[in-house]
């Protein structure tokens, strides 16, 4: 079985691959946010900085390479067992999108980015499980988002000049999943909804959810 969890900055991704790892007896394949060089400079950089070092495209490069990694292992890995990936490949394009709307990729930065993603992704097509089984997002308002971020307290995810990036990823995020993800079915998780970190009730719910859905792929 191998599950990604996507959505949002902040809305409790890896708390839901945690609880669901622990769930189904499997292994969480976590994004690499806690030892990337390059996410705090990322995040305080100035403008003059992000322009002469390229970080983002360095970022997302990083994101790219480490996320083909955790697919390759988490497929192999969930053909006999369960597999919960952290944000998956699937996402990182939007994430790029962003970064070269924003002016922070050039048009042959973003242009090279696009290529490897697809040689990537040709890649993954020969791999013993091709897709996940199911696709778990995190929906949530705004304000939840920035509640759940500062909650968090990493120190460079909270700087005032963010909020307008986080502001543009939240307002497009819903349109990646109808328009782009097609590589399994999706659940979305109301974060407004469920609060799975403080409240046991509504981490069990969200539980059987989950389990609801899988069943109801497994019996297609």
């Amino acid at each position: 079985m191998l599950v990604v969890v996507g959505g949002m900055i902040g809305l409790g991704k890896t708390t839901l691959a945690e609880i669901l790892a622990d769930e189904f007896k499997g292994k969480v394949y976590y994004e690499q946010v806690d030892d990337n060089p390059i996410l705090p400079l990322y995040y305080t950089a100035t403008a003059e900085e992000i322009k002469a070092n390229r970080y983002p495209f360095l970022l997302q490069l990083f994101f790219l390479n480490s996320r083909f990694e955790t697919l390759k292992q988490a497929a192999l890995n969930g053909v006999t067992n369960a597999s919960i990936i952290d944000r998956s490949i699937y996402e990182d394009w939007y994430f790029a999108k962003i970064n070269y709307e924003l002016g922070r990729m050039s048009d042959l930065e973003f242009s090279i980015y696009k290529k490897l993603l697809d040689n990537m992704m040709e890649e993954i097509d020969s791999l013993p499980k091709k897709a996940p089984d199911l696709m778990v997002y995190l929906d949530g308002s705004f304000d939840t988002v920035i509640d759940r971020i500062k909650r968090r307290g990493r120190e460079y995810e909270l700087e005032e000049d963010l909020v307008d990036y986080y502001k543009l990823l939240h307002s497009g995020y819903g349109d990646w999943l109808k328009k782009f993800y097609n590589a399994s079915e999706v659940l979305v998780i109301n974060t407004d909804l469920y609060n799975i970190v403080d409240n046991p009730l509504d981490k069990q719910k969200v539980i059987n959810l989950i389990k609801e859905k899988l069943n109801e792929i497994n019996k297609k």
